[in-house]
């Protein structure tokens, strides 16, 4: 460490080597993360059910670490600029680890009659929240991470790997639920948060960190205009993060309802078409995030260009098709438009600051990703309810707005795409 508190090349320093390890250790962290979320959305209605919670309090549970994660997440990304990205991380997967954990005690609980439901459901909903205050830190750092160790050229790639690790993690945590809850029906809570803890102590003790933090030394501290979310190089992205989200929202929450509507079957019939459907949208995201654009090094303006257009096509044909067989391929497409789309992003905002900025951007870019949750209840159910294509044709408008902020905002021109060639960062970053 130098004396004005700058880190040296050689803290900075990371060897091929490492950097497989420790993105390798990142994918796992988050791949139980990823199994976590949709556990509870496929684990805990039927649980809440069985002990007598109403729709809503399930529902409450939900939304509340949905708006405590877009709270926190900003928090946790600026943290890890000052603490370091190894601790913020090690917050968030143990704080997962515990709010998963704990969420199935209290459970447990209430099935053996320890507890009342008076008591039960505040528990819940305590335990939960400390995903939503703690987790949201695991991912904004983990980009954050994959950032400082990755050049320019590369970034995309690296940042897509880690977020299909948390996609992956999507796709077979149902599957992980299933075969744990053969042995008791609670027993995927303790699973997958056993191997949250797992994961943690991994990271704890495999993860290197080489780079320096920024010190709080009050006075000393060097004077720096902290990252704002009404920046010039920010607010576009944050702006974008929220309609990619609400598309999502409008695609994942209102697809059964859709297909019930337009087929004309109930919901038995329905849950089985549409689970075939999500797993060939969830398998395309991986194909884009983990096998397109790790192969061909897709750059950051492509990503989202073509992104913007196959959503289009997606939202066209929910609205126009009227057989399962187009909904599923509509389905299908959109698992890899959201793919690129938000590797896109990522990447994207993370290439507009500088490298003592990515916690923060990653923090705010996060934040943006459980605003559709909250807005598709106000927005997309109400024109659902109106006519029932009409939330995907909002879905199409939407895209072709992405799809013009990729052509002409000035931000993307602004984007110095490299050929894998030494710029300034990488210098700083020590990878040659």
């Amino acid at each position: 460490m130098s004396d004005d508190g700058k880190p040296t090349p050689d803290n900075r320093k990371t060897t091929p080597q490492e950097r497989q390890r420790a993105f390798a250790i990142l994918f796992v962290c988050l791949l139980s993360v990823g199994m976590g979320q949709t556990l509870v959305f496929a684990v805990l209605p039927p649980i809440a059910a069985d002990l007598g919670m109403s729709e809503f309090e399930t529902t409450m549970i939900f939304s509340l670490s949905a708006f405590l994660w877009i709270l926190t997440s900003t928090f946790w990304g600026k943290r890890s600029d000052f603490m370091g990205r190894k601790p913020v991380i090690l917050i968030g997967v143990f704080g997962f680890a515990i709010s998963t954990s704990l969420v199935g005690v209290v459970l447990l609980a209430g099935y053996w009659a320890w507890i009342s439901m008076a008591l039960m459901f505040p528990l819940v909903m305590g335990a939960r929240a400390i995903f939503g205050i703690f987790g949201s830190g695991a991912m904004p750092a983990s980009q954050a991470y994959v950032a400082d160790r990755t050049t320019r050229a590369e970034r995309a790639g690296s940042i897509a790997q880690i977020g299909a690790a948390f996609g992956l993690g999507t796709v077979v945590g149902p599957g992980v639920a299933a075969a744990f809850a053969e042995i008791h029906i609670l027993a995927p809570f303790f699973a997958v948060g056993a191997l949250a803890f797992i994961s943690g102590v991994a990271i704890w003790i495999l993860l290197p960190e080489r780079t320096a933090p920024k010190k709080m030394l009050g006075e000393k501290q060097e004077k720096r205009a902290e990252l704002k979310w009404s920046a010039p190089n920010v607010r576009p992205w944050l702006v974008a993060g929220v309609v990619l989200s609400l598309m999502q929202s409008i695609m994942m929450q209102l697809f059964a309802f859709y297909l019930m509507a337009e087929l004309d079957m109930g919901g038995s019939a329905a849950t089985q078409l549409v689970s075939v459907g999500m797993m060939a949208m969830a398998m395309a995201t991986l194909v884009a995030q983990l096998g397109l654009i790790q192969r061909f090094n897709l750059p950051v303006p492509f990503l989202l260009r073509w992104g913007a257009v196959t959503m289009v096509v997606s939202f066209g044909m929910l609205v126009f098709g009227g057989s399962y067989g187009v909904l599923v391929s509509a389905l299908a497409l959109a698992g890899l438009g959201f793919g690129f789309l938000r590797a896109g992003l990522s990447a994207g905002a993370s290439l507009s600051v500088s490298l003592k900025d990515q916690g923060a951007m990653a923090g705010l870019i996060g934040s943006t990703a459980a605003t559709g949750h909250i807005l598709n209840p106000a927005i997309g159910i109400p024109l659902f309810y109106l006519l029932h294509s009409a939330p995907f044709m909002l879905g199409m408008a939407l895209s072709v707005l992405v799809l013009l902020f990729a052509i002409f905002h000035p931000i993307l021109k602004s984007l110095r795409e490299t050929d894998g060639g030494i710029d300034e960062e990488d210098e700083e970053i020590g990878l040659h």
